[in-house]
């Protein structure tokens, strides 16, 4: 009887063992496997390898001897097939789950995708009630609807999509300018100034019950800021060149398809230039350059634009690259547009301010491509445009990108550095005295410059055709919605 208890307790302590030593090899295993992300296990990494992918389940398909997702990390605009046995079937599998997947990355079988990964374990990380997810499998939703869930929107493949060539174009922004020898400033996003003089400002105060609602917190009034571009120019006192990127802000009640609240906005200042010339080689550069490299390195995510977004709109692009962008001056658009018989809602006068409908038929009366509007009415630019004294036509060394589909693009112009014209123009607008420090740079080893700026956004829906400025931007601000 003591030999038989013996015997069964020896056995059954070996099972113990032996199931300590299994769990200890998966735990092992586990930890070996190599974590990738879609886009490097699609490029073939690991191949033949024990791999961990993690991510969310675009879509799922059980069998009797299989099941079959496709899993994607937002990494890439094609998802991985991950094919696992029946076991491995769970009801909390469902398309918008999010998942961790090991096993081995292999070869796949169809022609239509390079590889696929061999599940072993399948572990549901985060379930998805796919009832209730306003998104569905086998439906293709319109950019308006996803627009009304501006927090699960990044969910589709179209947002997701237009984040990555956002991301992408980003990067090619900076590595323009980084390669043209241009140091970046950080540009406040508090300001006392209104640059553009237009007075559609977001002003800053406090909040809470420590602050007395006469009193500003900063001693004078303060303001989101319209334009990094003065304080640029501060910096150009120093450096050759400079540039800023960052986020914009504009009081203006429209909720037209045109405008946001908060926009980003890239701005370059040149020192030593008394050419427009000079800034229309770096805008045209820049756009030339960023396009390029959007449409090399997300080539699968422009398409997707291309051909269920705004079909044909590929071939709009390509042609914008090939040509070089026509220069015209403001007057003769004017010409232009007073010798079409087109029936334009705002009137064409020499002296008015050009709207959408002008800038698009420009832009189709020059080839469909970008073209420079130069020299506007002096009356119509800001006042640290520089005077081009001419006569009988008062203009302003100004210069604006106007592109297909969007309108105005980039706007810019040579500064006056003169300081008696400077002076001059700032007592006609009544503002000499919140500028004193504005003509303390012409004072002080002042030289010719220029610079511009380009909305990012209306840049993205360029060369994107996305029709509505608030699909081009993660979480858009507009009059009456401030979502999130």
């Amino acid at each position: 009887m003591f030999q038989t208890v013996t015997k069964t307790l020896l056995v059954s302590s070996s099972s113990l063992v032996y199931r300590s030593i299994c769990q200890s090899l998966r735990h092992y295993c586990n930890q070996s496997s190599t974590k990738l992300r879609v886009s490097e296990a699609l490029a073939g990494a690991e191949l033949g390898k024990n791999v961990r992918v993690q991510g969310w389940v675009r879509s799922v398909r059980p069998q009797k001897k299989n099941i079959f997702l496709h899993v994607n990390d937002g990494s890439s605009l094609q998802s991985l097939q991950v094919v696992g046995g029946a076991e491995l079937s769970d009801p909390l599998l469902t398309f918008g789950s999010a998942v961790e997947v090991t096993g081995t990355l292999r070869k796949s079988p169809h022609p239509q995708q390079p590889v696929e990964l061999g599940a072993d374990q399948i572990h549901v990380v985060g379930e998805c009630n796919s009832v209730d997810f306003p998104f569905k499998i086998k439906e293709r939703h319109s950019l308006e609807y996803i627009r009304q869930l501006p927090h699960l929107r990044c969910r589709t493949n179209v947002f997701s999509s237009l984040l990555r060539v956002r991301s992408e174009a980003t990067t090619a922004v900076h590595s323009y300018f980084k390669s043209n020898g241009f140091l970046q400033i950080h540009t406040p996003t508090i300001t006392s100034n209104d640059c553009e003089g237009a007075g559609e400002l977001f002003q800053v105060e406090p909040s809470g019950p420590d602050f007395e609602e006469e009193v500003n917190f900063f001693s004078v009034p303060a303001f989101l800021t319209v334009s990094g571009q003065l304080h640029l120019e501060v910096m150009s006192g120093s450096f050759s060149r400079v540039y800023t990127f960052g986020p914009t802000f504009r009081a203006e009640n429209s909720q037209s398809r045109r405008h946001l609240a908060e926009f980003f906005m890239v701005e370059a200042e040149i020192s030593f230039t008394q050419s427009l010339e000079d800034l229309t080689k770096v805008m045209e550069g820049m756009f030339r350059s960023t396009t390029e490299h959007v449409l090399a390195h997300c080539a699968d995510d422009v398409g997707l634009f291309h051909k269920h977004v705004t079909p044909g709109h590929r071939d709009r692009v390509d042609a914008m690259l090939k040509q070089s962008f026509p220069v015209i001056t403001y007057s003769e658009a004017i010409d232009i547009l007073n010798r079409s018989s087109e029936n334009f809602t705002f009137p064409t006068d020499w002296g008015c301010d050009l709207k959408t409908e002008h800038e698009k038929y420009l832009v189709k009366h020059c080839g469909d491509v970008p073209v420079f509007i130069t020299d506007y009415p002096y009356d119509l630019k800001p006042f640290y445009a520089r005077d081009n004294q001419d006569q009988p036509k008062h203009t302003a060394a100004a210069v604006d990108l106007l592109v297909p589909g969007v309108g105005e693009l980039c706007g810019g112009s040579l500064r006056e550095e003169r300081l008696s014209l400077l002076k001059a123009r700032l007592e006609d607008v009544g503002l000499e005295e919140i500028y004193s420090w504005y003509l303390d740079l012409r004072r002080f080893g002042s030289v010719p410059h220029g610079g511009f700026g380009m909305g990012f956004e209306r840049y993205l829906q360029c060369i994107l055709g996305v029709n509505n400025i608030k699909d081009v931007i993660p979480f858009p601000r507009f009059s009456h919605s401030c979502l999130l």
